[in-house]
């Protein structure tokens, strides 16, 4: 996620992980980006973090002191602009500021002996979640304040800015996405909110050509009835300046629509484009050649020599994070074109739902 109104972005990596992370960074062309070594404890992590704008000894060179600074878990990985942007806005009028989020199971404390001590209201306390923002100075101050005990066993933020500058954090609410990947079986969910999010939006690309537009147009109406999704429909002509938009508008799924003759040309040009674009370095896109057959022959089959170009464009598609799936749409009942241009979506809805790199290369039959 690219905020442009982020002016430095300080990275706090172990030491034995800093190679790790440079690799990330240059691999994915991260700009503004400073890496620091992070200390033993959450606390002197951070702290080491905040002393790059004031001791040379942590950055070859300082950066320039910000108004406000935001703490931020990495394991927390789908915070959304407006959240960071209310935070921000909460700690310049109050000094501090932290999201929030209701408790999901009551606190309890527990005796010596291992019985029920005390148990809280859950309806009066809330969950301290990230990302949290502080002016510079005060959070800069609160920590050179700190105990070595502090350093060591705190983890709440807007509790060292309370204690040692007697600033009263301002608590916004936060959403439901701000939950930490803790477990491994927190992977997976984090893995299917990704995948969700990737599949909100499809390209539907046809040539000129009155079938691909007829099943082009088909297939975007059939997709935008079928699930909460975003169709756009563009020709794929020598005025690309459309598509050149959708792809710089991050959009991670293409529907090519093509005579089945053309279909591997038509798509190679989308591909090579995707290639020129950052798109692909992130996360993979889905990228799905529907080779429209328009012939009058009641049987069809393609022969060995076509099938085995498909899955090698798909093998060296897959190198660039591009993922390419054969899709055969039969045009030659237009009574049925209807039933089948449903059918299509639903197979199209299912691979970039699924992004299963397992499937490229193969030619489905709608």
């Amino acid at each position: 996620m690219w905020i442009s109104w982020i002016s430095d972005i300080i990275v706090v990596v172990s030491p034995e992980k800093i190679e790790t992370m440079k690799s990330i960074i240059e691999k994915y062309g991260h700009k503004r980006v400073t890496i620091v070594k992070g200390g033993i404890t959450r606390h002197r992590s951070i702290f080491n973090g905040l002393k790059v704008f004031t001791e040379d000894e942590f950055s070859n060179h300082l950066l320039r002191k910000p108004e406000v600074v935001i703490i931020h878990d990495a394991v927390r990985p789908f915070v959304e602009e407006d959240i960071l942007s209310k935070v921000v806005v909460a700690a310049k009028e109050h000094g501090a500021a932290g999201a929030i989020r209701p408790l999901v199971s009551t606190v309890i404390a527990s005796a010596a002996d291992g019985c029920l001590d005390h148990s809280l209201e859950r309806a009066k306390y809330r969950a301290s979640e990230m990302p949290q923002a502080f002016l510079f100075d005060i959070i800069y101050e609160a920590y050179q304040q700190c105990t070595d005990y502090d350093l060591d066993y705190g983890t709440e933020c807007l509790h060292l800015a309370l204690k040692y500058c007697k600033t009263n954090a301002k608590l916004v609410e936060g959403t439901a996405d701000l939950w930490k990947v803790t477990y491994k079986r927190d992977l997976y969910a984090a893995e299917s909110i990704i995948k969700d999010n990737l599949s909100q939006q499809v390209c539907v690309i046809t040539d000129v050509k009155e079938a691909a537009a007829q099943v082009g147009f088909l297939l975007q109406e059939s997709l935008k009835s079928q699930t909460k999704i975003e169709a756009i429909s563009v020709s794929l002509s020598k005025n690309n300046s459309h598509l050149q938009n959708v792809i710089s508008g991050q959009c991670y799924n293409f529907v090519c629509v093509n005579d089945k003759k053309r279909a591997i040309q038509e798509t190679q040009q989308v591909v090579d484009m995707l290639e020129k674009s950052n798109i692909p370095l992130l996360y993979p896109v889905v990228l799905i050649s529907v080779h429209l057959d328009i012939s009058e022959n009641i049987s069809f089959s393609i022969g060995m020599e076509e099938l085995t170009r498909i899955k090698k464009f798909a093998r060296e598609a897959k190198n660039e994070n591009i993922l390419v799936y054969g899709l055969l749409i039969q045009y030659k009942d237009h009574l049925l074109l209807q039933d089948t241009v449903n059918s299509a979506a639903a197979l199209i809805l299912a691979l970039i739902k699924d992004r299963n790199p397992e499937l490229i290369g193969q030619l489905l039959v709608a």
